[in-house]
């Protein structure tokens, strides 16, 4: 939740679903309903606090409002399992370098972690959503709703409308402004961790036409290709690519980012990975470009400080002698939505998801 971090309610299941196994005894703590990994420092694992944000993650495990008619308890009871093994050895080799892929596991002691940062849970959760859309045509759940989804492709069209007649981001939030939609025929855009597509499905509508899709799981590539070709979006192109470790090897002007990087921190080995995918969305924006991320874990404030560090870390990185002038960042911070709903809590204000577009150098 952006701003505010509030414990969210089981969500209710549909007639006829059984009840979430609950997770072994060692993920087994107060206030949330999915287990959270927190490192001690004896090297084994104990419960995250409510405020860690694992806990605002857990809200993404809400199915949509058709809810899950099949197997649901095999798939949670994969994934509980999955995290129970990695807690009993609670011992895992160093990393080999920096930065640690899939494949490789990292001191327990440094991170916290879900099951939603596991590839495994992906898959088996779009394996579902193919299946269910194959039988009865549903599309699968649109993270964070579809009026955050609408607002994040409107908005979008209008920022790179002022980075197109030259000028800078106005702060007016008024998504129903004119905009010559011809401008953004040849804006090439990339939308990592797509899921279903339906981002791209909404970009299109707002004139955007070179659009491409990546995401890990295979079953949400195939189900993202089979919802554009019943829309009449077969102009999209959907490819299976982890950001991560991506293969991709052309630049794009808009990068965006729907939940993608929240679900690659509650990874355990989350902090390393994030600045993988910092490193890998610097290398796909082309100077000028810019990315989108829009985020239910994480603040404005604490996303803009997140991406001031990974500059940093750069521009040490490349020993940039502190004489040479003034040195650009990676990314800059251009603007955010502002009209997302807020709420009031322990008299803090604050809205449940933020979006925020930086530009590339």
């Amino acid at each position: 939740m952006a701003g505010i971090r509030l414990t969210p309610e089981e969500p209710e299941l549909p007639q006829g679903t059984p009840p979430r196994p609950q997770l072994p005894p060692a993920f087994a703590g107060a206030g949330a309903t999915t287990g959270t990994l927190a490192g001690s420092g004896s090297g084994g694992f104990e419960m995250a606090s409510d405020d860690d944000r694992s806990v605002a993650a857990d809200s993404w495990s809400v199915r949509s409002e058709y809810g899950s008619t099949l197997d649901d308890d095999q798939r949670y009871a994969d994934t509980a399992e999955v995290l129970a093994a990695a807690a009993a050895s609670a011992n895992f080799p160093p990393a080999t370098s920096d930065y640690c892929s899939d494949k490789d596991d990292q001191d327990p002691g440094e991170v916290e972690g879900s099951m939603l940062g596991l590839q495994s849970y992906w898959d088996a959760s779009y394996s579902e959503d193919l299946a269910i859309f194959q039988e009865l045509g549903h599309a699968g759940e649109i993270w964070f709703g579809a009026d955050v989804m609408d607002t994040v492709a409107i908005w979008t069209k209008k920022l790179c409308a002022d980075i197109i007649q030259g000028g800078t981001p106005s702060g007016n939030d008024n998504v129903d402004c004119e905009v010559n939609e011809k401008q953004f025929s040849n804006y090439p855009v990339l939308d990592v961790g797509t899921g279903n597509g339906l981002l791209l499905q909404a970009l299109a509508k707002q004139g955007f036409s070179d659009l491409t899709g990546t995401d890990y799981s295979e079953g949400a590539i195939e189900l993202a290709k089979n919802l554009a070709a019943r829309d009449g979006f077969t102009a999209i192109n959907f490819l299976v690519d982890d950001i991560l470790e991506t293969k991709l090897d052309r630049k794009f002007k808009i990068v965006t980012d729907k939940g993608t990087l929240d679900a690659i921190g509650l990874h355990p080995d989350g902090h390393a990975k994030r600045v993988m995918y910092l490193e890998s969305v610097s290398n796909l924006v082309e100077p000028g470009g810019i990315a989108v991320i829009t985020s239910c874990n994480h603040t404005k404030d604490e996303l803009l400080q997140e991406v001031a560090e990974f500059n940093k870390r750069k521009i040490d990185k490349e020993h940039v002698d502190e004489g040479a002038g003034n040195v650009p960042q990676i990314f800059r911070y251009i603007d955010h939505v502002r009209t997302y709903p807020t709420i009031m809590f322990g008299g803090v204000e604050g809205s449940q998801v933020c979006t925020v577009a930086f530009q590339r150098a």
